[in-house]
């Protein structure tokens, strides 16, 4: 595996390289152009706000709405982009992978920066609106990169397993889809955790059903971490983040091995 990732090192131009094609295929044509990015989410938080305040009334004690959206949406959207994109990689590109040999992991792990690097340029728009609704920021802002890594590390294990099975089965792309759709509202993006209670009683058990919220989908606490930083400016919850890392660390070991085992014979399957 080290000399894998080795190579995967000596490739890293050719992996920048395709971050700045995607980027610039995301915006050709575009009138906007880079200013989507930022435009995205105020329009996201523009609806959610809408909805959950006027239409259907969000819990009161969740103070400056829009920038709890912001802080949730944000990167969200991170995620899901990374997903579909490294979905999609291999069999997007497989004129390169028939024509050109390099390392087949510069594929996903491309569409995942590519949309970290579209995560970044966003951020500064929950900064601006959190100066603009009084929010205050602490020194725990400094944390937010170390939460970024995880969440690079979690989607590109995620990445690669479904890079994979999309080889083989062509409907993963399309499942994968509505799964995020699925995946987006079980995740407290719009809506805070607390709201849920702490057990619940089914079946003759008592539930730890906020917990269990939080150990079953780590995005959860990946945003949870987020808004803890840059919306409460508090310490996020260390036994959440630590459990998310693990499991972040076990999914992307799990992804290169898949990934690894099968990578040889995408030519042919392709």
């Amino acid at each position: 595996m080290l000399s894998q990732l080795s190579e995967l090192w000596r490739y890293r131009e050719l992996v920048a390289n395709l971050v700045m094609r995607d980027l610039k295929v995301r915006y050709k044509n575009s009138v906007l152009g880079i200013a989507w990015s930022w435009l995205n989410p105020l329009l996201m938080m523009a609806v959610f706000t809408v909805v959950f305040t006027v239409i259907n009334r969000a819990p009161s004690d969740i103070q400056h709405y829009p920038v709890f959206i912001l802080a949730g949406i944000l990167p969200w959207n991170f995620f899901s982009a990374s997903v579909v994109g490294a979905t999609a990689s291999i069999v997007g590109n497989g004129y390169l992978i028939k024509k050109v040999y390099f390392p087949r992991e510069v594929l996903p792990l491309t569409a995942v920066l590519s949309n970290m690097v579209n995560f970044l340029i966003a951020l500064p728009v929950f900064f601006g609106m959190a100066l603009v609704f009084g929010v205050r920021l602490t020194p725990w802002v400094l944390f937010v990169p170390i939460v970024l890594l995880v969440q690079v590390i979690f989607s590109v294990g995620i990445g690669l397993m479904l890079a994979t099975l999309n080889v083989y089965y062509r409907d993963t792309q399309i499942i994968m889809e509505v799964l995020m759709l699925a995946w987006f509202f079980v995740t407290p993006i719009f809506w805070d955790a607390r709201i849920m209670p702490e057990t619940k009683l089914l079946l003759g058990i008592v539930w730890p059903v906020r917990r269990l919220v939080y150990i079953l989908n780590p995005m959860a606490s990946i945003i949870a971490s987020y808004r803890d930083t840059m919306y409460l400016g508090v310490q996020p919850a260390l036994d959440f983040f630590v459990r998310s890392t693990l499991t972040a660390v076990v999914i992307l070991v799990l992804g290169y091995l898949v990934f690894h085992r099968f990578s040889p014979s995408f030519a042919e399957e392709l």
